[in-house]
């Protein structure tokens, strides 16, 4: 599976999708800092790749609405968080999904797990 990851997670949440099998694509490695949720939207989909960002516009399905894309994971975990302790969360979440739970549903990866807003 393909991944793109939205400049607002740390450059590091890149190793650890690659251990769990995704190609990358950051957006900071494209030009693409600072552009509108649209333009990174396309960007993922053009890629046919799951959108990795915690910024909630993309969880407005209205925008962004389900079945229209490859997938889009928010990860929603406290800004004091250390990073290691990111990754180690949403790894462990990330392991408990089957490639059939990404695409065109919207996945919210949190402490207190994972919600998946499935399109019909």
């Amino acid at each position: 599976m393909k991944a793109v990851i939205d400049e607002d997670l740390p450059r590091s949440l890149n190793a650890v999708l690659q251990s769990l099998g995704f190609e990358i694509f950051d957006v900071r490695d494209f030009g693409l800092r600072g552009k509108a949720d649209e333009d990174i939207f396309i960007f993922a989909q053009e890629r046919q790749a799951v959108l990795f960002s915690a910024d909630l516009g993309f969880a407005n399905i209205f925008r962004f609405p389900l079945g229209g894309h490859s997938g889009i994971v928010i990860l929603r975990f406290p800004n004091e968080m250390p990073t290691d302790a990111i990754h180690k969360a949403s790894k462990n979440l990330l392991l408990k999904l089957s490639k059939e739970d990404f695409a065109g549903n919207l996945i919210i990866l949190s402490l207190a797990g994972i919600r998946i807003r499935r399109h019909s």
